[in-house]
């Protein structure tokens, strides 16, 4: 089966892209590096052509609010436009669990408008709401320095590794399309705080953490369930300890 994989080149992107490989698929890493620029359109119809199945794991280079509804509107709009004329039977797009409830966040309102555009695209579609990933607590405790402390909001956390979610993205574009959301988090929820303690003590960063109310994530205040399930998602299976362990030994 051909499969097109718009950012198949990023994060999640080249796993998903290697796990489908292996299993003997042709698969299309389509990026602006190779050519293929879903937000111009360059590249893309070419990328999509004969495809069965569509998987966009893109994410827009500024979280600028106007940037950044721009990117998401005009790649999943090309995207959409290639798949229709090249007759894919399944769109499939990672977002974030919690999209719905940061729409104080310029960031978040892009990432529902992509998925607005997707549900009402007329293309038979999953779209995947995928819980913050492990590889980015140094981000979060580097964007919250406040005097040589680490201030989070007051806020649960419940962190999934890349290689779990891309599992689920490689299993999912073999899958029939659900036309509604798949829910995917990490195995162990965590309060902000104590997660990002923990990983600066592990990475021997002395900075002390607390946690406060008042502290926006992507510009939106939270509460404490935003950014976690109010239902039964699919469970990822590497938990911190492993995670990190797998990090450390890369490094």
């Amino acid at each position: 089966m051909k499969i097109a994989i718009n950012g198949g080149t990023g994060l999640i992107g080249s796993k998903t892209v290697a796990r489908l490989r292996d299993a003997g698929h042709d698969v299309v890493a389509a990026s602006p590096q190779g050519g293929v620029n879903s937000v111009t359109g360059e590249g893309v119809t070419e990328a999509v052509k004969g495809a069965q199945v569509v998987v966009d794991l893109s994410n827009s280079p500024s979280f600028e609010d106007a940037a950044v509804l721009d990117f998401f509107r005009r790649s999943t709009l090309n995207l959409i436009a290639a798949s229709k004329a090249s007759g894919v039977k399944h769109y499939i797009a990672l977002s974030v669990v919690g999209t719905e409830r940061l729409q104080a966040s310029g960031y978040f309102r892009a990432k529902m408008a992509q998925e607005e555009l997707i549900r009402n695209s007329g293309l038979a579609y999953t779209i995947v709401h995928a819980t913050q990933f492990f590889e980015f607590l140094g981000a979060i405790a580097n964007s919250s320095k406040a005097d040589e402390k680490v201030v989070v909001p007051a806020a649960l956390i419940q962190p999934i590794a890349s290689d779990d979610v891309a599992d689920v993205m490689a299993e999912v574009a073999l899958q029939p399309p659900r036309n509604g959301i798949l829910e995917i988090a990490g195995p162990e929820r965590f309060r902000m705080r104590d997660l990002i303690a923990r990983y600066l003590t592990a990475t021997g960063d002395s900075r002390i953490v607390e946690a406060s109310t008042d502290v926006p994530y992507f510009g939106a205040r939270l509460e404490e369930g935003t950014l976690v399930s109010n239902g039964t998602p699919r469970l990822g299976r590497i938990d911190f300890i492993q995670w990190f362990g797998s990090r450390a030994k890369a490094a």
